[in-house]
Order: C-alpha cells, then structure tokens, then sequence
C-alpha cells in the first residue's frame, strides 16, 4: 500500500501546477524585456536627436528681444520690465534672464535638460506608484512584483516624453523654442517633480519632511502661477480633485497630509496667478484687446475650438503608444508578479486588481471570505464607489482641463487661440499618463489570466498586438523628427552666415543693416508687420545688433 497521504499527493499535484504554470510565463518573461528594448531604443533615439538639435538653435521671434534685454537690463532689470510693461510672469522674465544671461548657450543647452528631466521623472513616478500599489493591497496578495520591472518602465517614461515632444502640432515650439518651453513645458516638468517630492515625503514617515513638502509646494506653486496660466488652470483643477477625494473621511487615506499638500499648491497658485493677473503689464496687454462680456455665441464658438482641438489630438493615432507601452508594462507585471510556487494570487473583484480581496475567514472549514479593502483607520485600498470614481474620473477632468486652457487661450488670442499647440503641453502630460496608466491597468488584468497552462497563443497575440502599436507609435514620429532636423539645421546654417554678414557690416559702421527673414515653427520673424513702427520683432533686432534699423535685401 502506498504511503503517500492525500495531502501529499495534493502538494504534489500544486507543484506539478506551479511548474507548469512558471514554465508558462517563461516565454512572456523572455520575449517583454526585449519588445521594451526595441520601444525604448527607437523613442530614445528620437530623444537624443531633439536634445542634440538644442546645439542648432538660433534666435527668432522673441528671442532677439529677450537677448538683448538679458544682455543690457540684467535678470532683475528683464524681470521688473516684464511685470511692468509685457505681460507681468515674473517668473517668466526671471527665468529668462537667467537663461539668455550667456546668449544663446542657456536655450542651446535646455532642449538637453527637459529631456532628461522629464525621462526621470516619470521613470521615477512609475516606479513609486507601482510600489505604493502593492504596499496598499498588504497583508494580502496584489500580484505586483517586490521590484518594479525596469526595463518596460523605460520604455514607457520615453515614449511618453517622446509622444510629448514630437506628436504635436508645435513640435519645435514645444522642445527648441526656449520662450515657449519656458512658459509651457517646464511647468509641467517641475509639477512631476514637485508630486514626486511630495511622495517622497509621504513614504519617509517624518513629520518635518511632510511640512517641508507642504510648504514646498505652497512656494512652487506662487511660482508656477506667475509663469504659465494655463498651466496654473490645469494643476489647480487637478489639485482641488485630488484634494477632496484623498479626505480622510472618504476612505483613501488615513491623515489629510495630501489633502493639506493640494491645498497649499491651489493657494500658492491663486496667490501667484493673482500678482499676475493685477500687474501693470498685464493690465497693459489686456487693454491692447479690450474683451467683451461673454456672449452665449461666444460660448458656442469656445466648445467648437474645445472640439476641434481634440479632432486634432485624436487624428494623431501615435498617441495610441501611450496605451500600448501601458499594455507592455501591464504584461510585463503581471509575468514577474507570481508567486515563488509559480501561481498568481488569488483576488476578487476585478481579479486582482479591484478594491476588494480575498482573506481567509476565522471560520475552521478554511472557505474565503471578501473583505473591503478598508478599515477603520481608512488605509490601505478605498471604497469600491471611490476606486470606480477615481478610474472613471481623470479623462473628464483632462477634457474639463483643456476646455479651460481654450477659453483662456480664446479671450488672450481670439478665434485662433486654440491653434497654439505649445499650450496643449499642460494636458497632454496627464493625459499620456493616465492612457498609460489605463493600459498598464488593462494589461496586468489580461496579463494574468493569460498566464495560465495553456494560453501560449493568447500570450503571443498579446505581446505582439501591444509591442506592434509601442514600436509603430515611436515610428510614427520618425518623420516629424526628420522634418524638424532638416529645419533646424539647415536655418542654423544660414542664420550663422547672415550673422556674420550683419556683423561685418555693423564693424564697418553701419547703422541701416539688411536682415533675410528665417521663417522657423510657425513663429514670428522680422519685416513681417505691416508697418516698421509695428515691427517689434524688428525692432528688438535691431537693437541686438546695436544699430537704427534693418531692412529686407
């Protein structure tokens, strides 16, 4: 008679499983890594070239006036004329005197920095959300791995810049033009950073390093609301949401540290948008476009520009990418989230990945019994009315958001406000971040029921549907990046020859010199005005070079 217990021949059976479980996500686990390299390589590659092109950025537009008012005001000089008499964004003006203070070496080199700025901060809010998910889920199972997968955490946080950078409309203005990346995408490179920090302090568990956060964020957000308006509009919608819904009292957090951070930020960024708004040059340039009461045609024509926009956005399917890598990650989690033994834990609810999960109950035949995930002190995962609000809500407050920016964008511009892609920058982030976050969601789920003994064909179709739209995406921006370079390069080429024409002429004593106008994303060059009295751009010129007037050849 055989020794064997039944209890042994069931652990020998959970075995035999979990081999051929872990033999089932093998070939998941080989083939992600090197999908997520191929993604990372080809957006990286299109990164490198956009920081490299900074080396042939010339002056155009409002660069020749920020040149030379950097060069003969000084910073502090630059920054009280711009309070005065342009637009009052005293951080702006700092900023730019800061960065012209060496000509053009400070816009040469900032392509390079927001590069490397952005790539590392969502690498760095990626990994610390995955971590903060499977710390909320314990003491049970949540199928995330101990560490976070590096390689398709890469690949997202680059295709994502690189889906920012170059799918737009602007694509010059967004990442070379330093007066637009200024005002545009280095809010929302020091907004990540800032939410980073914020994290930081909360996962440390000191009492001084939360106040420091707080107050941080009080002094970032005065200055982020005196840089960029729309900006200031999205941060402070984003800001109050997530503020309310992070109160103690509904369940997600167990103090209102977060509540009480998001609050800081919206007062920092009234206080901010304040001092811009009642300042002497915005006062100015609000009377050069008396505005009218809104009308309710003007209302209308404010929802046509909102979806005209989105009709732009959603005709560049590379934004699909964003989904895709998210998907890549997804998988990427669910095939290293098993356990030792080869098997995934069991969860309910959204399988693993909802509000609720299964415990064991107290009751001796061992059955299961489902918990909310939420107890008396209100940590650990929300309500499951809270987690569908939280899941279902950030695409309506990204559209709530870029309404905002249009209607701003409509009564500081008119009818063709909307145009401006530079401005889009500050919802295009959260947007590329919650499409990917929505498909890191959706991939995990289908992730781990494809694991299974069993499935190989579905694993491959998986990978391959994912990985196929990832690497199209970053593709897709090949051409624009061809586009771009060719552009740039060959301006750089000849506004280096006229420059030193110019300043050839202007040794010799010239003070009436000739300008070639080099026309360059979509921005404004000298001698287009109707008259020269109107010309700032020709003005400003004029005064870099240190003579009376220029004139067309």
């Amino acid at each position: 008679m055989s020794r064997t217990t039944l209890s042994e021949r069931g652990d020998a059976r959970m075995a035999d499983d979990g081999g051929q479980h872990t033999g089932a996500t093998d070939g998941l686990r080989r083939a992600l890594p090197w999908v997520a390299l191929a993604v990372a390589a080809g957006a990286g590659a299109l990164l490198a070239v956009g920081a490299f092109l900074g080396l042939y950025v010339r002056p155009t537009s409002d660069d020749w006036c920020a040149l030379w008012k950097a060069r003969d005001m000084g910073v502090l000089g630059i920054t009280a004329d711009f309070y005065q008499t342009q637009n009052g964004r005293v951080t702006n003006a700092f900023l730019t005197g800061l960065l012209y203070s060496d000509g053009m070496r400070g816009p040469k080199l900032l392509p390079a920095l927001l590069v490397v700025a952005l790539v590392t901060g969502l690498f760095l809010l990626g990994r610390v959300a995955l971590r903060s998910l499977r710390d909320a889920s314990r003491p049970e199972p949540s199928g995330l791995p101990a560490r976070p997968p590096a390689l398709p955490l890469v690949a997202a946080s680059v295709l994502l810049s690189a889906l920012l950078f170059f799918a737009g409309t602007r694509s010059y203005q967004v990442l070379l033009w330093a007066p637009a990346t200024i005002s545009h995408t280095l809010p929302s490179v020091i907004g990540l950073w800032a939410v980073l920090g914020a994290v930081r302090a909360a996962r440390s568990g000191l009492r001084w390093a939360r106040t420091a956060a707080v107050g941080s964020a009080l002094l970032i957000g005065a200055v982020l609301g005196m840089l960029s308006e729309p900006f200031t509009l999205v941060a402070g919608l984003f800001a109050v949401t997530v503020g309310v819904l992070c109160l103690p009292r509904l369940g997600w957090t167990r103090d209102r540290y977060v509540s009480t951070w998001c609050a800081a930020a919206c007062l920092g960024l009234v206080g901010g948008l304040t001092l811009l708004y009642t300042s002497p040059g915005a006062r100015w340039r609000r009377a050069q476009n008396p505005q009218e009461p809104m009308s309710a045609a003007q209302i209308g024509e404010t929802f046509h520009d909102w979806w005209r926009l989105w009709q732009t956005i959603g005709g560049q399917w590379a934004y699909l990418g964003a989904l895709a890598v998210g998907a890549l990650l997804g998988l990427a989690l669910a095939a290293t989230g098993t356990r030792a033994d080869g098997r995934t834990p069991t969860v309910t609810g959204a399988r693993g990945d909802g509000p609720t999960a299964t415990a064991a109950s107290a009751r001796g035949d061992g059955s299961t019994a489902t918990v909310p995930r939420r107890d008396s002190s209100g940590s650990g995962l929300p309500s499951r009315a809270l987690f569908r609000v939280a899941v279902l809500l950030p695409l309506p407050l990204i559209a709530l958001a870029a309404l905002a920016v249009v209607l701003g964008l409509r009564s500081g511009y008119g009818d063709v406000g909307w145009t401006y892609g530079r401005t889009w920058t500050s919802f295009l982030l959260p947007l590329l971040i919650v499409l990917c976050a929505y498909g890191a969601w959706g991939g995990h789920l289908l992730g781990r029921r494809l694991v299974a003994p069993g499935r190989t064909a579905g694993r491959a179709a998986a990978l391959v549907a994912a990985g196929t739209v990832a690497v199209g995406s970053a593709a897709a921006l090949v051409q624009p990046v061809y586009a771009l370079t060719t552009e740039t390069v060959v301006r750089a080429v000849a506004w280096d020859r006229q420059n030193a024409r110019i300043r050839q002429e202007v040794a010799a004593g010239s003070r009436d010199v000739a300008y070639e106008p080099l026309l360059i994303g979509g921005l404004t060059e000298p001698l287009f005005a109707s008259t020269y009295k109107r010309d700032w751009a020709a003005q400003c010129t004029a005064t870099y070079y240190g003579v009376d007037r220029i004139h067309r050849p």
